[in-house]
This record gives structure tokens, sequence and C-alpha cells, in this order.
């Protein structure tokens, strides 16, 4: 079996719902002909027909409203925004009706439609290129955000998002789009939503991080194992609703605790990870919960892009300090 790309594993998943259930409708910006801008509908047009894969105008707030009319209708639209950056004309329809739809109706309706977005920096695009801004979506009730961090993960989270009666938010970090190849069987499983995946077991601290930034706290529990530490390493991949209970479970084990996330660091979700732990887990913590992330900052352009992102160098030092807490008592 071939090993594929992030992305095409996203295109094999779209292909299979396709392919499976004749309501799955995908539609967006240059989605058909071209395949998208980073080819993640490559083929699929030419393959299932325009009537399936359609290309729309240069328009989010349609995009978003039309999947929502779809949705509430019995469709399955899957609606693609080119970049996450330009998500924000459809945000009404989405925050104010695809999120509503079951309460508002009292479960008489549900709006079974996924939104997907390429997110985050490191292709050195300009800053609506490179947006983090999962966390609005994450505050508003009746959401679910999902952000898959391996092509596996991408597979399968794709298929559980397409199929969940409720709306997704299905961000997916374009840098490490082809940064990483796997196996990834076209069986049509999916992969539990709501879930944490623990990718790595280790004993002295656990370290939480999503989408792309996952790249770089792996390389740190690599490194952190040459000197004899264990880092517990936690994907939350469904950041709305959040598996509290397996990061609870990891602490533990460790008592340490270092949320790692590209995003602007104030109101981003490490804040409300580290909240839930306080609340839910404060008499296991040896010390406390460190975050790295992204600064206060509008994305800077490319030059400047790499000190905006999390690296290996600021999240060794979080981890250190948090395993040498208190100051020279050492672990």
């Amino acid at each position: 079996m071939a090993e594929i790309t992030l992305v095409e594993a996203v295109n094999q998943a779209l292909a299979h719902e396709l392919g499976a259930d004749p309501r799955v409708i995908l539609f967006g910006q240059d989605i058909g002909a071209n395949g998208g801008v980073f080819r993640a509908t490559d083929g699929l047009q030419k393959r299932f027909g325009a009537e399936r894969v359609r290309d729309t105008p240069l328009a989010e707030n349609m995009i978003a409203g039309i999947a929502v009319g779809m949705a509430v209708q019995g469709l399955r639209p899957v609606a693609e925004f080119q970049f996450m950056g330009f998500i924000y004309p459809g945000l009404d329809h989405i925050l104010s009706h695809a999120a509503r739809y079951r309460n508002r109706t009292r479960g008489r309706l549900s709006c079974p439609v996924v939104y997907r977005a390429p997110y985050g920096g490191g292709i050195h695009a300009p800053e609506h290129h490179s947006e983090s801004t999962e966390a609005i979506f994450a505050h508003i009730p009746g959401l679910r955000v999902v952000v898959p961090s391996s092509p596996a993960r991408a597979y399968g989270l794709l298929l559980a998002a397409i199929r969940d009666p409720d709306p997704v938010v299905f961000l997916e970090p374009k840098r490490i789009y082809r940064a990483v190849r796997q196996e990834v069987p076209d069986n049509g499983e999916a992969l539990p939503l709501d879930r944490c995946f623990r990718l790595r077991e280790g004993s002295d601290i656990t370290l939480v991080a999503w989408g792309a930034a996952l790249k770089e706290t792996l390389q740190v529990a690599e490194t952190l194992a040459e000197e004899g530490i264990e880092a517990e390493v936690i994907d939350p991949a469904t950041l709305k609703p959040l598996d509290i209970h397996s990061i609870i479970d990891s602490l533990e084990k460790t008592g340490r605790c270092v949320v790692v996330h590209e995003a602007a660091r104030f109101a981003g979700l490490g804040a409300e990870i580290i909240a839930q732990i306080n609340e839910y887990a404060f008499d296991l913590l040896k010390a406390p919960v460190q975050r790295v992330t992204g600064y206060d900052t509008v994305m800077p352009y490319y030059r400047l892009e790499d000190e905006y992102l999390p690296d290996t160098g600021r999240i060794l030092t979080a981890v250190r300090s948090t395993l040498d807490y208190p100051p020279g008592g050492g672990r």
C-alpha cells in the first residue's frame, strides 16, 4: 500500500463519501476544475461530475449560507473556504444558523454540514492566509471543531465529520499537508470524534498540542527521551467538545503539563484546557501548567513567521522549567 500525505488523505476521504453517499455535495471556490488551491479536491469533479463537486463564486457568505440550506433539507454538504482567514464573511450563517438549528427546532432539524478550511502559518503566505483562530468556533455552542494532525487522522476524522448529524468546522493544518506520509487504507472506517489521541506514552510530563504544532512537540518528546525524560503526547483532535478526561488521565501519571498551540496566546484554547485542568485536576499538579503559543500580534509576513510559530526551543524551555518546579527542586 502506498503512503499518502495529509492532503491526499483528505482527498481520499472526500472521494469515499462521494461514492458511498449520494447526499454528499462538495462546493467552494476553485475546488472543481482546478482541484482547490492545495489540490485537496483534485480529480473529484472529473470523477463524480460537476453536480456533486461544484465551483462557486468568490463569495464566502454565500458558501456558508447555501450549506445551511442544503443541510437542513437532507443533503450532506462539504463547503470549502480557501483559507481560514477568508471564512469570516460566512460567520453569521455558521454561528447564527448552522450552530443553532438543532436547538432552534427542538431537535426536529439538524444541520449536517462540514466547513473545511486550510489553516495556520508556515508556508510563507500573507497574514489572511495564515490564521489560527480556532477558538472563535470552539466558543460557539452547537459547533464541533476538528483538527487532524496526520494523514490517518485526516482520513478517519473527515469521514466521521461528514457522517455527523451536526455542523463540524474541519480545520486542516496546511503546514503539514505534505510533511508526513502514512499508509492509509481506504476502508471507510471513521475515527471517533470527541476523543483525544495518545501519540506517545510517558510518565514525566504531559504535552498537549494539535495540528501542525504536534510536529515540533513530538520532536521535543524525542529529545527529552534521549535525556531519560519520558513525555506523554496528547492530540485532542476534536477541540470542541474537548475530551478533558483523557488529559486528566495522563496527568494522573505525570503531574506536569505544557500546552502548545500556534494561535495567539490571549483567550486561546490553551487557556481553556488549563482552566479545566485547574478546575478538575488541581490536586494532581506538581507544577503550574505552562503554555507555548503564538503571540498577540497579527501573523507576520514570512521573514518573521518562524519567530511567531512555537518552535522546539520555546517548547523545551517551558518543559524544563515545568520539570524544575519549584526552581531548583528538580523532579
